[in-house]
C-alpha cells in the first residue's frame, strides 16, 4: 500500500453534541505524533462534523508530513446543510494544500445511512438497522444509487468550486456510486462472516476498475465475536440522548481477535492492490473503558479504537493522555513498520 492509515476522530457530531467532548491542542498534536511514529503510520483520515476541528487537527497532521484526508462527516443533515458544510471545509483543505500539505478531500461518508433522505427511517439507527434485513434492502438499490449519484454529482461540483486537490467519498456498498468525478474509489468496507469467504476477490475487483482504490474505514470492536458482525459491531450497544450507556448484554473482551482482524484485511489489501487504507479508527473517545465496574458499562467493548480510553484516570503507557494501547495497538504499528 503506497498510504498507511488510520482515522481519527474529531468528534461527530449530531443535533449540537459532540461525541468527543474535550478537544486540546496539545493532546491532539501528542496523538498525531504518536500515530506517525508509533503506528507508522503515513496518512490520517481526519474526521468530524466541526469544521474548526478538522482543520486544526489537519493542520498539525500536516506539520508532521502526514498525508491529510480532510473528512467531513455529516450527520442527520439536510442536503443543502451537507453543501455548506463540504464547500466551508473545501476552502480550509485547500488552503492547507496551498501551503505544501498532501490533502485528499473525502466529500462525506455513508450517506445514505448517516443522513435522511435516502433511505426509509427517521434516524440512522433505523436505517443502519436495515442492513439486517437485506430483502428489503434490495427493494431500495436503485432508488438509493440513483438520490446518492445525484446528490454526489453536486456535491464534488460544490467541492471543486474551492478545492483543487483529488476528491473522493467514502462510500458503503449498497450505493452503487459512480465514481467518474471522482479521482479516487474509497468504501467503507468490512469483512462480516457472511462474506469471508469471498472478501479478497472482492478486493481484488475493486483496484481492476482503473483508479486508485482507498478503503476509508475498517476494523472490529473488542468483543469475542466482533469481527463476525463487521461494520454492526456497535449494534450491542444502549444509547440515550447524550450517547452510549451500556451494552445490551455480557461480552468477553477479545483484544487479540480484534487485533488479527485488523491485521488480516491490512494483508487482505496489500495483496489485492489497495492503494492507501484506514483502521478504523485510533479512538472512539465516548466509548469508555470501565474495568472495574458492571461488564455492561465498559462501553470499549463495543469500540473500533485501537486505544481503550479511561474517563477518570490517565493511561499508563504515555503519561498524560487518557488512554493505553490495546493489541491492535501494537498489531497496526508492527504491520506498518514492516509492509
Amino acid at each position: 500500500m503506497r498510504a498507511k492509515g488510520i482515522s481519527y476522530d474529531t468528534g461527530f457530531v449530531r443535533d449540537g453534541s459532540y461525541s468527543r467532548k474535550l478537544f486540546e491542542p496539545e493532546t491532539v498534536e501528542r496523538e498525531l505524533r504518536i500515530i506517525r511514529d508509533e503506528l507508522h503510520c503515513t496518512a490520517v483520515r481526519i474526521m468530524g462534523g466541526d469544521p474548526d476541528r478538522i482543520e486544526l487537527a489537519a493542520g498539525l497532521a500536516a506539520g508532521l508530513g502526514l498525508e491529510v484526508w480532510f473528512s467531513p462527516y455529516p450527520l442527520e443533515l439536510t442536503t443543502e446543510e451537507m453543501l455548506r458544510l463540504f464547500a466551508d471545509c473545501a476552502g480550509r483543505a485547500e488552503r492547507l494544500r496551498r501551503g505544501g500539505a498532501e490533502v485528499v478531500f473525502v466529500a462525506g461518508a455513508e450517506l445514505s445511512l448517516m443522513n435522511p433522505g435516502f433511505l426509509p427511517g427517521a434516524t440512522t439507527d433505523e436505517r443502519v438497522a436495515l442492513l439486517a434485513r437485506p430483502e428489503e434492502v434490495r427493494q431500495h438499490l436503485g432508488a438509493v444509487s440513483a438520490e446518492v449519484n445525484a446528490f454526489l454529482g453536486e456535491a464534488v461540483a460544490t467541492v471543486r468550486a474551492h478545492f483543487d486537490g483529488p476528491v473522493t467519498y467514502a462510500a458503503v456498498p449498497l450505493e452503487r456510486v459512480d465514481w467518474t468525478p471522482f479521482d479516487r474509489i474509497s468504501l467503507d468496507l468490512y469483512r462480516s462472516a457472511g462474506i469471508a469467504d469471498r472478501f479478497a476477490d472482492g478486493v481484488r475487483d475493486l483496484t481492476a476498475q482503473g483508479k486508485p482504490v482507498a478503503v476509508t474505514e475498517f476494523g472490529s470492536a473488542t468483543y469475542r465475536g466482533a469481527g463476525d458482525r463487521g461494520a454492526l459491531g456497535l449494534e450491542v450497544v444502549e444509547y440515550d440522548a447524550d450517547g452510549p450507556v451500556r451494552l445490551d448484554g455480557r461480552y468477553e473482551r477479545d483484544e487479540p481477535a480484534q487485533a488479527g482482524y485488523v491485521r488480516e484485511l491490512l494483508t487482505a489489501f496489500d495483496e489485492g492492490g489497495i492503494d492507501a487504507a484506514f483502521v478504523f479508527t485510533f479512538a472512539l473517545y465516548d466509548f469508555v473503558h470501565r474495568p472495574d465496574g458492571d461488564p455492561r458499562e465498559d462501553l470499549d467493548l463495543a469500540s473500533y479504537g485501537i486505544v481503550k480510553v479511561y474517563e477518570d484516570r490517565p493511561g499508563s503507557r504515555f503519561p498524560g493522555l487518557p488512554w493505553d494501547p490495546k493489541e491492535a495497538f501494537t498489531a497496526v504499528g508492527e504491520y506498518y513498520r514492516t509492509h
